[in-house]
């Protein structure tokens, strides 16, 4: 139902003068004229609601139906990431009885000094990104350097070695004794003060000096590089220094497989292997099993000692996706990668032993669960707001709440239906991280990571070897951002591949509801990737 709108009669409840901000007073003799205190259509002594964006409109009067009035300050179309709200927009919020926004960052800032200079006093303000995770709702952080969101990858001795007679004074040795593939290979770790100190370096042989050296039960990150595109395969041994003389053999020789740049679904004879293109990872000499065991120690999810799992290497393929394509720096220091300018994929250590920060994904809505909680926190709202209609507001919910779990069973089964080795989408900015956190999507690339930016040269040309390596058919373009999109539209030229509509923040006049919005992407994902 749109703003204009006729809806039928709510609860009465008294105009409300008092508390209405200084600014809307000046305003209304500007805009008296045009539309009266309300948008023409409305009943004024019905409660209304402002929101932010048309999604969370829709989600609004799916809740409170006819009982409320509903008024999305972006409009069909727009953009929240830039949009600047009209006078109407501060009309509506000065005598709005609740306000709804996304946040963490979604709207511009305009608009949310729009909610908070002009909302009358005590009017519930909710940011429903920040108030979804007492509902469940699912965050996903962003990561501030791009460049990190791929697996971390270390070395690791587990256990004390107490079986072989080791003390703090022994150390283990973890040995890369073979390569093969297209290009070099380095493994590094980059010191305090910048200078890069080798585990293994493929360009000079295996004579026993592709070696990391720690004491029991330690780990280490490291920087692993490689110079071209294409499958590597690196074999590693290890052995235990009881003394300067003295020397154990630690398991059988292990071989880790890398996908540089390719699609980690599709290496030949590890089909069904586990892809590891996330969290934190290490190649493993477990002194405390038997034999003294090399496997890959895994914790997927960053949540420390008690999620790691182990995992044969055998079984396993270490993802460096082409979002991990950089500049060989300047610095002399890092000639062995090659020339200055030249670009070498690599997996990079946490940055000096660093933790990772940066802000949340604000993008909730494309996992349908996190819809779930949006609805949720809304109905328990308007229900402050008007006791009278709760019974009303609960049972409108849980229909709702009905359809929404039929959606989120549709677009998972049509996303499932797509090839793992195809489902790689390519698209105008960072918008869709839940998406494919939910629903087994490999967000392959994107144009740039925030749409009000230009992209660089350098964006585009990684833009380009993302779909040429992965031989994506199909990217895809959110119709609201097509003014500025063209480098996306440029590149599907340049590749001869097709550019589909994908939905990201805003509707359209073809889309006009989440549910609509949400099939559609899953058809388009279907349709174009298959």
């Amino acid at each position: 139902m749109s703003d204009a709108e006729p809806r039928a009669a709510g609860p009465h409840r008294p105009r409300r003068t008092a508390g209405v901000p200084a600014v809307v007073a000046a305003l209304t003799l500007l805009v008296a004229g045009c539309a009266g205190v309300r948008d023409s259509g409305t009943d004024p002594d019905r409660p209304s609601i402002v929101t932010t964006t048309g999604i969370i409109a829709d989600l609004a009067r799916n809740v409170v139906g006819d009982r409320m009035d509903v008024h999305s300050l972006v409009p069909e179309g727009g953009d929240p990431h830039s949009y600047e709200p009209s006078l109407r927009d501060v009309r509506a919020v000065a005598y709005a009885d609740a306000a709804f926004s996304n946040y963490v960052l979604l709207e511009a800032h305009s608009i949310i000094r729009t909610l908070d200079a002009n909302l009358a006093d005590g009017v519930p303000n909710v940011p429903l990104a920040e108030a979804g995770v007492r509902y469940a709702a699912e965050i996903i952080p962003l990561v501030e350097n791009i460049s990190l969101d791929t697996v971390w990858l270390g070395m690791r001795v587990r256990g004390t070695g107490a079986q072989y007679g080791a003390d703090r004074t022994s150390s283990v040795a973890l040995s890369a004794t073979d390569v093969s593939g297209p290009g070099d290979m380095f493994a590094y770790l980059t010191e305090t003060f910048g200078n890069p100190a080798f585990s293994v370096n493929s360009t000079d042989g295996f004579d026993g000096g592709d070696t990391t050296v720690l004491p029991p039960d330690a780990h280490t990150h490291m920087s692993w590089a490689f110079t071209r595109v294409g499958i590597y395969e690196v074999t590693f041994a290890a052995h235990l220094d009881l003394t300067e003389h003295e020397r154990v053999e630690l398991g059988a020789p292990t071989t880790v497989t890398f996908a540089v740049g390719v699609d980690p679904h599709s290496v030949p004879g590890m089909e069904h292997a586990t892809v590891l293109d996330s969290g934190h990872a290490d190649v493993t000499v477990d002194m405390d099993a038997p034999g003294g065991d090399l496997y890959l120690y895994v914790d997927p999810h960053g949540g420390g000692e008690q999620t790691q799992e182990v995992y044969p290497a055998q079984d396993v393929v270490v993802s460096v996706p082409t979002r991990a394509l950089h500049e060989i720096p300047g610095d002399p220091q890092f000639r062995f990668l090659g020339r200055a300018g030249d670009e070498v994929y690599q997996l990079p250590q946490a940055v000096l032993g660093a933790h990772v920060h940066g802000e949340i994904d604000p993008h909730l809505w494309q996992n349908v669960r996190n819809a779930q909680a949006y609805v949720e926190i809304i109905r328990d709202t308007v229900i402050e707001v008007d006791p009278a209609g709760a019974a009303e507001y609960r049972a409108n919910t849980a229909a709702y709440l009905l359809e929404l779990e039929a959606l989120d069973d549709y677009v998972r089964a049509t996303i499932g239906s797509i090839p793992v080795s195809q489902r790689h989408l390519v698209t105008t900015h960072d918008a869709f991280g839940y998406l494919g956190a939910a629903y087994g999507l490999d967000i392959a690339g994107f144009v740039t990571p925030n749409p009000a930016t230009e992209p660089s040269i350098a964006e585009r040309r990684r833009l380009v070897e993302t779909i040429r390596n992965l031989r994506v058919p199909a990217v895809f373009l959110e119709p609201n951002l097509i003014s500025r999109s063209s480098t996306l539209q440029e590149v599907a030229r340049e590749l001869d591949i097709e550019v589909c509509r994908i939905y990201g923040d805003a509707f359209d006049a073809d889309v006009t509801t989440y549910l609509e919005m949400m099939r559609f992407n899953a058809d388009s994902l279907h349709d174009c990737l298959t």
